[in-house]
C-alpha cells in the first residue's frame, strides 16, 4: 500500500539494504537533491545523500520520520556524479547508499552542519586576484581562509573545532610548499618527437565529443609530455582535468612537474595518504569549480568536477585501479563511463596495456595510438639478456654475472637496481632436519621473516600476525633452522657485503611507510647519493633517475609457475615497467634477468621488447580458454568460520541461479587459492558468460536472492570483473 505525502525526500544511507530510505522534510526543494541530510536511524543519527523527491511512500505516515537537518552550506553533488554513481552500484551490484557515501571525504560523513557563514565574509573574485600577488605562503592562507569560511568544519564542540582547524592549517602549509612564487616562469615545453607530434595531431584534430583513445608508448617514450600538451589545450578552453595515477608514490613527482609546467593553475592531490582535512580540501576544490586539474589515484575517478573536459589514466594497465573491497570497482572502467556520459575525450596511456584494452582497440573501440621510440635524442631501450641461473648457480641470490655487471657499474659510477618482488628478509623459516617451513597459525599461508630491531620476527603479510621465531623445530625439535629464499632484506645485505663501499638503499612498503619516506629516497637517488637499489614494484613504475643504468632481476620465474591465468599478463608489464627505468637519457642501460626457462616465450617478447607479439600469443591463449577478454566474469565470494559453511552457502547460491542462467555459466564451488585468513574459512563461485549484458541481467535477480538468505555468521561479496583469485 502506498501512501501520499507532501514532503518525502529520499535518502541513501551506509546501510547493507539495496534500497532507500523515505523522510518527511517539509522545506525540500528539488535544488536539494545531491546535498547531504541528517536522519534518525534506528537509535541513532546517520549522514546521507538526498537522491530523490516523492510524493508518495509504502511507509505508513505513522511510522515517517523527520528528517533532522539538511545541508545547503555545501554545493549539492552534481547531477553527472549522481549519475556516476547509479552506474557504479549497477554495474558492480552494490547498494547505492554505501557507494554514495564512499564518495564522500571522510570528514564529510561524520561533520555536523552549520549555519550558512555571512554573505559579507564571502571571498570575492577581486579577493581572488588580489590573493594571486602575494608571496606564496599569504596565498595559501588566504585560501585556507576562505575554505574555513566556505567549507563545513566539523565542530560540535570546541575540541572538535581545534581539530579541524589544525587540519586545516596544515593544508594551508602544504599548500604553500606547492605554490608557485610570483613570477616564476613555467617549465618551457620540450620539442617534441616526430611521434608526440603525430600522436598530438591525431587527437586534437578529432572533432571532439566522447573517443577513447589507448597510448602505447614504450617506457621513456614521452607520454607524460603527451599529457602535457594535452592539459594545456583543455585548461586553455575553460576545462578542468582529471589525471589518475596507479600508485600514491608516483603522485609528489607528478604534482613537482605539473606544477612546474602550469604554474597559476589550481593543482590539487586526491588520494588515501591525505589526511581528512587535506582529502576534503581537495575535494572543495574540485567541487566548486576552483580546481583546475586533479590528479589522483582510483578514488579520484569520483572527484566532482563541473567543468571536466579531459580523464588521462595513466599506467591504465596497473592492477591498483581495482577497488578490492566494499565498491570493487575497476577505475579505468568507470572513468570510460564517465567520460562518455560526459561526452570529453578519455586517454588511456601505457607501456604494456591491459589485454582488455588492447583487444578493446583491436576491434575499434578504442582508437590506438603509438610512441614506439625513446623521447630522449640519445636514449635507446636497454638491451635485455637473460641468465641461465641453471649453470650460473645463485649465491646468496647473486649469480656471478649478476655480480660482475654491478661492480662494472660501481666502477663507472653509475647507479644499478636489483628487483625482487618480496619483502621481508626470507619467504620462509625453515628446519634443515625434517623440512618444517614457517606457517601462519591463523592463515593457509607461511610467515615470513623479517629482519627485526636487531633480530629476527615471523610476520604474516595476509593477517598482519607477529611473533618472535621458535627456538627450536616445532615439528622434530631440531635447532637447525634457517631462513630460506630472499626478500628484499636479506639482497640489501648480501650486496653489502659484497660491495662494502657502495651507498645501498631498499625501497619496499617497510621503508616507504613513514610519510614523506620515499619522497626522500627518491631525491637521495636523484642526488646520486645511492649507488644500488633493492625494490620491490614501488620502484618498477614512473620514476625517472638519468643515471640509472642497470636493472637486475631476481625470483623472476616464480609468476610463470602461478595458477592464475593473468600472471604471465602481470609478470610481462612488470618487469617491462621496471626494465624501462634504465638508460633513460645519455647513457645506455642494461636488463638482466636471473631466470631457468630462458627460452620461455614470455622472456623472449622481453628480450625483443615486443608486446605486440607477445599480447597476440596471450589473447589467442585466451580466446581458447574462452577466458577475458573473451568472456566476462563475475566471482561471488564468502567466508564462514567452517569450510563446510561457506561451501553450503554457495552450493545454495548456485541452486538459486539455476533458473535465470540463460546464457551464463556458474561453475561448482571451490575452497579460494588462499582458502584460510585470520581463521576465516574462504570459498568462491565463478560465474561467466560470453555476453557482458546477459551476466549483469542474471546478477541483479540472483544477487536478490543472496540478499535474503540468513547469513549471520558468514560474509559474502560479489565482485564483477575480478582480478584476483
Amino acid at each position: 500500500m502506498t501512501y501520499s505525502s507532501p514532503a518525502l525526500i529520499q535518502v541513501a544511507l551506509d546501510a547493507p539494504l539495496d534500497r532507500l530510505f523515505d523522510y518527511l522534510a517539509p522545506e525540500a526543494t528539488a535544488a536539494d537533491i545531491g546535498r547531504r541530510v541528517r536522519v534518525p536511524f534506528g537509535r541513532r543519527e546517520q549522514i546521507g545523500v538526498i537522491v530523490g523527491l516523492a510524493s508518495a511512500t509504502t511507509v505508513p505516515q505513522e511510522q515517517l520520520r523527520t528528517a533532522i537537518a539538511v545541508d545547503r552550506n555545501l554545493p549539492a553533488l552534481p547531477a553527472d556524479i549522481l549519475a556516476l554513481a547509479r552506474f557504479a552500484a549497477g554495474y558492480y551490484q552494490h547498494p547505492l547508499g554505501p557507494v554514495l557515501l564512499s564518495l564522500l571525504p571522510p570528514a564529510l560523513k561524520r561533520a555536523a552542519f552549520r549555519a550558512p557563514p555571512p554573505a559579507a565574509y564571502a571571498l570575492t573574485e577581486a579577493g581572488h586576484a588580489r590573493a594571486a600577488a602575494l608571496p606564496a605562503r599569504a596565498t595559501a592562507q588566504l585560501r585556507l581562509a576562505e575554505r574555513l569560511i566556505d567549507g563545513p568544519v566539523a565542530a560540535e564542540s570546541l575540541a572538535d573545532l581545534r581539530t579541524a582547524l589544525l587540519a586545516w592549517l596544515k593544508q594551508g602549509l602544504a599548500c604553500a610548499a606547492e605554490l608557485p612564487r610570483p613570477g616564476q616562469p613555467a617549465d618551457l615545453p620540450p620539442t617534441l618527437t616526430a611521434d608526440q607530434a603525430a600522436v598530438l595531431a591525431a587527437m586534437t584534430g578529432h572533432s571532439g565529443g566522447f573517443t577513447a583513445w589507448l597510448l602505447h608508448g614504450v617506457t621513456g617514450s614521452g607520454k607524460t609530455e603527451v599529457y602535457l600538451r594535452l592539459i594545456e589545450g583543455t585548461l586553455n578552453r575553460g576545462g578542468q582535468v582529471l589525471v589518475l595515477l596507479p600508485e600514491i608514490h608516483l603522485t609528489p613527482q607528478m604534482v613537482e612537474r605539473f606544477g612546474r609546467r602550469f604554474p597559476g593553475r589550481r593543482l590539487v592531490s586526491l588520494h588515501s595518504g591525505l589526511n581528512d582535512g587535506e582529502r576534503l580540501a581537495g575535494w572543495l576544490d574540485g567541487l566548486t569549480g576552483r580546481a583546475d586539474i586533479v590528479l589522483g589515484t582510483r578514488l579520484a575517478v569520483f572527484a566532482p568536477l563541473p567543468r571536466l573536459g579531459l580523464i588521462i589514466v595513466d599506467e591504465e594497465h596497473d592492477a591498483s585501479y581495482k577497488q578490492m573491497e566494499g565498491l570493487r570497482y575497476h577505475a579505468r572502467d568507470v572513468a570510460v563511463w564517465r567520460a562518455r556520459a560526459a561526452d570529453i575525450p578519455l586517454l588511456l596511456g601505457s607501456a604494456t596495456p591491459a589485454l582488455e584494452s588492447w583487444a578493446n582497440a583491436k576491434r575499434d573501440r578504442y582508437r590506438l595510438l603509438s610512441l614506439p621510440e625513446r623521447a630522449h635524442a640519445e636514449a635507446e631501450l636497454p638491451q635485455v639478456r637473460l641468465i641461465d641461473s641453471r649453470t650460473d648457480k645463485p649465491k646468496q641470490g647473486i649469480t656471478e654475472a649478476m655480480r660482475q655487471a654491478l661492480a662494472d657499474n660501481l666502477a663507472r659510477g653509475e647507479q644499478s637496481l636489483v628487483f625482487i618482488n618480496r619483502r621481508g628478509f626470507a619467504p620462509v623459516l625453515y628446519c634443515r632436519a625434517c623440512g618444517h617451513v614457517s606457517q601462519c597459525p591463523r592463515c593457509a599461508a607461511h610467515q615470513v621473516v623479517h629482519r627485526h630491531r636487531g633480530g629476527y620476527q615471523l610476520r604474516c603479510h595476509h593477517c598482519g600476525l607477529a611473533a618472535r621465531p621458535p627456538e627450536a623445530c616445532p615439528t622434530c625439535g631440531s635447532l637447525d633452522l634457517q631462513p630460506a629464499g630472499q626478500g628484499t632484506q636479506k639482497v640489501e645485505d648480501t650486496l653489502a657485503e659484497l660491495f662494502p663501499d657502495a651507498r645501498v638503499l631498499r625501497v619496499d612498503r617497510d621503508t616507504t611507510a613513514r610519510r614523506g619516506a620515499f619522497a626522500a629516497m627518491r631525491e637521495a637517488i636523484a642526488n646520486r647519493e645511492i649507488d644500488i637499489l633493492v625494490g620491490t614494484q614501488i620502484v618498477a613504475k614512473g620514476h625517472d633517475f638519468p643515471m640509472l643504468t642497470l636493472v637486475g632481476v631476481i625470483g623472476a620465474d616464480q609468476a610463470l609457475m602461478s595458477t592464475d591465468f593473468r600472471a604471465s599478463e602481470r609478470l610481462f608489464a612488470q618487469l617491462m615497467q621496471v626494465g624501462g627505468r634504465a638508460g633513460r637519457a645519455a647513457h645506455s642501460g642494461r636488463v638482466l634477468i636471473q631466470t631457468e626457462y630462458p627460452h620461455h616465450p614470455l622472456y623472449a617478447a622481453l628480450v625483443a621488447h615486443d608486446y605486440p607479439a607477445f599480447a597476440e600469443r596471450t589473447l589467442k591463449e585466451r580466446r581458447q580458454a574462452e577466458f577475458p577478454p573473451w568472456s566476462y566474469q563475475a566471482l561471488l565470494r564468502c567466508d564462514a568460520r567452517s569450510m563446510a559453511e561457506a561451501m553450503a552457502f554457495l552450493e545454495t547460491a548456485c541452486t538459486l541461479g539455476q533458473d535465470l542462467a540463460d546464457g551464463v555459466l556458474l561453475y561448482d564451488p571451490v575452497p579460494a587459492l588462499m582458502p584460510r585468513v585470520a581463521n576465516r574459512e574462504r570459498a568462491q563461485l565463478l560465474v561467466q558468460s560470453a555476453s557482458r549484458a546477459r551476466l549483469q541481467r542474471f546478477l541483479t535477480p540472483w544477487i536478490g536472492r543472496l540478499r535474503e538468505q540468513k547469513t549471520a555468521s558468514l560474509r559474502w561479496s560479489i565482485d564483477v570483473d575480478p582480478l584476483d583469485w
